[in-house]
Order: structure tokens, then sequence, then C-alpha cells
């Protein structure tokens, strides 16, 4: 789903008193409620639970990604320019070099740095960044793909492999989310599994179970894959136009 066009920043104070209640939900989708919206900073928001009198401050990090949008969409804070249209995930597009997907993770709301920045010289970006919250129960390491001139063709998230004997526990629920999470992103998919079977998995191969085309250009992908005898659950943005498989 492209990211929709600010509003003016001077139609701000309109939007904040004509704010309606709305249903605000935790980072990995687990928990939510009914809340007001009242006002917002670089970090946080403060919400009026409904039934409530008293204010209740929130951090960003907090929030589910997609009532972050929906803040940065309707209540911009001043001097913040408008977002990139081509973005694909978070503010990263394809195309861009690694300068600025550097300077773009480090900026993030959604990922964090989880080791020392003088070794992504030596070691690149890949499993350097990850969600900053737990997905599904899961975190999610990012990865990348670039073409022969440093530009950005793909993006992997996948989570930390799993033995097969957390599938049904751990695998299956994380899969779900994200189902709900690019959905709720990209709008329905192409192409949509409604079951995750890891036994057709090939070792070292990622199986799709979700196809998404993205109105940017490329494609989404969504499924697992198998790394000797664990499983992981893996998204990946690419620049292909990826078409659904036709099963006769």
């Amino acid at each position: 789903m492209s990211i929709k066009p600010l509003l003016a920043l001077l139609f701000s104070s309109m939007l904040l008193a004509a704010a309606p209640p709305r249903e605000w939900k935790s980072a990995d989708g687990s928990r939510s409620f009914q809340g007001e919206f009242l006002k917002r900073d670089g970090k946080s928001i403060t919400v009026r639970r409904i039934g409530d009198t008293k204010e209740t401050l929130i951090p960003l990090d907090k929030l589910h990604p997609e009532d972050r949008k929906w803040v940065d969409t309707n209540h911009p804070l001043a001097g913040v320019g408008m977002p990139d249209a081509s973005a694909v995930f978070d503010e990263l597009s394809f195309g861009d070099n690694r300068e600025a997907v550097l300077k773009k993770l480090k900026a993030s709301k959604f990922v964090e740095m989880t080791t020392d920045e003088t070794f992504i010289g030596r070691s690149g970006l890949n499993g350097v960044f990850r969600t900053r919250q737990k997905i599904g129960g899961q975190f999610a390491s990012l990865y990348f793909d670039w073409t022969g001139d440093n530009q950005l063709k793909e993006i992997t998230l996948q989570t930390d492999p799993l033995p097969s004997t957390e599938v049904t526990t751990q695998i299956v629920p994380c899969w779900k989310s994200f189902i709900g999470l690019m959905n709720t992103l990209y709008g329905q998919p192409i192409v949509g599994d409604k079951e995750l079977h890891v036994s057709s998995i090939q070792d070292g191969a990622l199986t799709s179970t979700h196809l998404w085309k993205l109105e940017q250009g490329g494609s989404a992908l969504l499924g697992a894959s198998k790394d000797g005898t664990k499983y992981q659950v893996v998204v990946r943005f690419t620049k292909e136009e990826v078409k659904p498989v036709v099963v006769p």
C-alpha cells in the first residue's frame, strides 16, 4: 500500500480537535484498546482511553505499525517533510544506495541496530538491524541484496531459526501475525494460502504462501524457509514483478 500524502500542517490543529476515538494496538498486535488521540511529539503520543478521564502517554515504538502510520499521516510533526511515496518497507526504497539505507535504518522507529556500527564496514548490513518489537512473538532481522551498481533490489526479514518441535507453537502463529500485518500495510494478497505446510519446504529455500503486488513496483512474498532441521518465517520485498504460479 503506498504511503498516503500527509495533510497540510496548517490543518493539524483542526484534525486534532476533530479526531474521533479509534482502536489502538500494541506493536505485536496482541493487545488493543479504544482511545481518543490528544497530541504527539517525536517519541510518543498522548491518548485518553474511553471511559477514563486520565491521559495516557504511549511511546511510538510500542504502537503497531498501522497506528504509527496513522499518526504520521494525520498528525505530522512540524518541520517533517512529506514521506517518500516510493518507500516499500519502512522508509526504504528500491534503488537506495548503501549509505542511504544505513541512514534510514538508523533513524527508523521500526528497527534497531543490534551491533556496534564500527563492525558494519567489515560485515555489511546483513543481520545488523532487527525489528524493535516482536511480531507474532518473534523478532525479525533484516538482510539486503544489491544490484551491481550498489542499488537496493531486495529486502528480507527473517525470524531466528526454530526446531521443528516449535512449528505449531511459534512458527505458525508468527506466520499468521505477519499475514495480518502485511494485509494491513499492502492490502489483500494476489495469492494467499490458508495453511503453512513446512513438510514441503526444501533446505535453504523459501517456500512462499502469500504474494502482494506493491504499488511502488515490485513484489512482497511471505512464507517460511528451512535451515537444516530448523525453520523460520521470511518476508521478502523484491524489485521483481513476481507472477503467481497457476496450478492446473
